[in-house]
Formats: C-alpha cells, structure tokens, sequence
C-alpha cells in the first residue's frame, strides 16, 4: 500500500499505518481507553523498540510474554494500560498466524462481501462490533478496501461525510470533529443515564 494516513498525526507513525495492513490493525486494537493519536502511533513504537521497520506477526506471537509487556511499558509507553494491551496485541498477531499466516491482508484479499469481511473482523481477538465496524469503514474509506455492501455493513460508521471514528480521520481538522462528536455521545449517554436513575428513584419512592 501507498496511502497517506493522518491518524497518529505524526509522519513516521502514518506512514507506517498506511503501507502495513498489521500495523493498522494493531492501531486499531489499541484505540480505547486513550487518544487515538496515541493510539496510532503505537504501531510505530512496537516496531522501532523491536528493531524493524514494520510490524510481524510471527515475531510479536513468539515473544516472551512479560519481555513483549515490558517493551510496551518503556516510556513513553504505548498505551495506558501497557500489560494489558501487550496481551491483546500478541493474541490477535497469534490468531493471525494460526489463521492467515500472519499476513493480515489476508483478512480482507479476496473477501466476497462487506457482511463476509465484518464477520472475518468480528472473529479477531479484541474486536467486538463496533471496533469491527470502524474498521471496515476505514478499510473502505481510506485504504480501498471495498467489498460488495461495505457501507450496509460498517453501519452508521460507513455513511459518508460524517465524523464519527478513526475512519473519519483525514488531518487535524477532522480530528476535532470526531473528537467532538465523540464527546457529545458521551455527554448524551451520561444524561440518558442520570434520567434513568431519576425515573427509577421516582418510581421507588412512589411505591412506598
């Protein structure tokens, strides 16, 4: 691949995630819990920290376990829960080797449809279906991964021209956006709840 990416918004991680199928899978992996641009540049990190210009899957599952956590710990670390995530990131590149001979381009290369794709997503340890879907729409608008139905089944993340995750992400201006939208969800969450509680104290004094 030879595709220009902006979301660690740093040249050498982008880079790296644009030409690395395993190197944007892992990014992906690794965004929850911190800011996607950490995120992102975490690929970057685990490969210049192991010598190598690109991420290897046979390399990552072979490595002593608490070797690979410490790797990942040195600081600046790669995640906020470093030893966590060195677990996760060693157990996708093992299911990629016993699956796909650790090439993860093998997960889309030739795949007959968007469901198809999602379902071969879904299967990856880590990714649930929201992870799975954003990274079908990132696959499709950003690296031309596009299957029969890749929009119907990325769901809201495939529309095109919103701001709604990593797949919206094209420079900083984007950035902000996603950024804000994701803090308007989480604003909105936040109220759905409180009025749920409200409505349930209600409820539960009116009983007595």
């Amino acid at each position: 691949m030879d595709i220009t990416m902006r979301l660690a918004q740093q040249p050498e991680a982008d880079e790296l995630l644009g030409r690395s199928p395993l190197a944007a899978l892992v990014g992906m992996l690794l965004d929850q819990q911190v800011p996607m641009e950490w995120a992102f540049s975490g690929p970057y990190t685990i490969a210049r920290r192991m010598g190598a210009d690109d991420l290897d899957a046979q390399a990552i599952a072979a490595q002593d376990p608490e070797a690979f956590a410490a790797l990942l710990s040195q600081k600046p670390a790669v995640h906020r829960y470093p030893g966590s995530m060195a677990k996760r990131v060693q157990q996708l590149c093992a299911y990629l080797v016993e699956h796909y001979d650790g090439d993860a381009e093998g997960i889309w290369r030739g795949v007959g449809s968007g469901a198809e794709l999602l379902e071969r997503l879904k299967e990856l340890p880590g990714f649930g279906e929201q992870k799975a879907q954003i990274f079908l729409a990132l696959l499709g608008k950003q690296l031309g991964v596009r299957p029969k139905g890749w929009r119907e089944a990325a769901g809201r993340y495939g529309e095109a021209n919103v701001y709604r995750s990593a797949a919206d992400i094209t420079g900083p201006e984007s950035l902000a956006k996603v950024r804000a939208h994701k803090q308007e969800m989480k604003a909105a969450a936040k109220a759905e709840k409180a009025a749920g509680e409200g409505k349930a104290t209600k409820g539960g004094t009116g009983g007595r």
